[in-house]
């Protein structure tokens, strides 16, 4: 089964994204997306949108791209739409599946979780999706591929998927940031340092994206004994500064999810 007619309830940036993306790999046509939005907005060339959905429009999925505290006022103008969809697809943070069913009355639903390089197609999309069919997996499964990574996740983990890829170009921002900086207050031009720091992750990652090797084994291998490499991560790995770090970062991340997740449930 291929997903070829969608239909979108709010396009904001990230649904916007995956939009963009799906027409441009021509995964799915202009032509068959329609998108419901308060006001109207920016789109690809030939999508068709407007404040309410045609009277006999009918979609293969339609997809929740509004901010998880818009759903109710999505669920009271396109009610009929979302609980009448063969699938629903749901990019709402912290919304579960339980609740949008409940909500919704849609009898098939998939969370999806991309992250912000998905408009790029080098993005991760997280998915879980108990009560959607095999066909329905697959074929969402599919309609992500183009996105990026897609991996499927049980729900009671999706907080933490969501923690690691979803947030996770930010924190990878973040390093970037303090790597340009740290070289900056060594003493090269700023904007040097930041050249410099950029091509060094987007290298690194791509080496080790195509490694046999696990990442700890390629920062050894660099790393000779005795060498300024080694004195680096000797301060990285004392009493596992960095990796404690970035755990914290990921739990505070995950346990604000679950929050949210509490909040969308009242």
């Amino acid at each position: 089964m291929t997903l070829r007619t969608i239909g979108l309830v709010g396009c904001g940036a990230m649904a916007g994204a995956m939009l963009a993306r799906w027409i441009a790999t021509e995964t799915i046509a202009a032509r068959d997306v329609f998108v419901v939005n308060t006001a109207d907005r920016a789109l690809p060339d030939g999508v068709a949108q407007g404040r309410a959905f045609p009277a006999d429009a009918q979609f293969d999925a339609v997809m929740i791209g509004v901010k998880p505290q818009q759903l109710g006022e999505a669920i009271a103008a396109h009610g009929d739409m979302l609980a009448a969809a063969p699938l629903l697809l749901s990019i709402l943070a912290g919304t579960r599946e339980a609740d949008l069913i409940a909500a919704t009355g849609a009898g098939s639903v998939v969370r999806a979780m991309p992250n912000l390089p998905v408009a790029i197609g080098r993005g991760v999309v997280s998915l879980c999706g108990a009560s959607a069919t095999a066909d329905h997996r697959s074929s969402v499964t599919l309609l992500m591929a183009p996105l990026g990574l897609v991996e499927w996740v049980d729900e009671p983990l999706f907080d933490v998927a969501t923690a690691l890829a979803g947030s996770g170009p930010a924190f990878v921002y973040r390093f970037i940031d303090a790597l340009s900086a740290g070289g900056a207050a060594l003493g090269l031009d700023p904007a040097q340092a930041l050249r410099m720091a950029l091509a060094t992750v987007v290298g690194a990652a791509r080496l080790a994206e195509d490694a046999r090797e696990q990442p700890g084994v390629l920062a050894d291998r660099v790393a000779s004994k005795g060498g300024s490499t080694r004195a680096g991560l000797d301060v990285l790995d004392e009493d596992a500064a960095l990796a404690r770090l970035v755990e914290e970062t990921l739990a505070a991340a995950e346990r604000r999810n679950r929050e949210l997740a509490a909040l969308n449930t009242r």
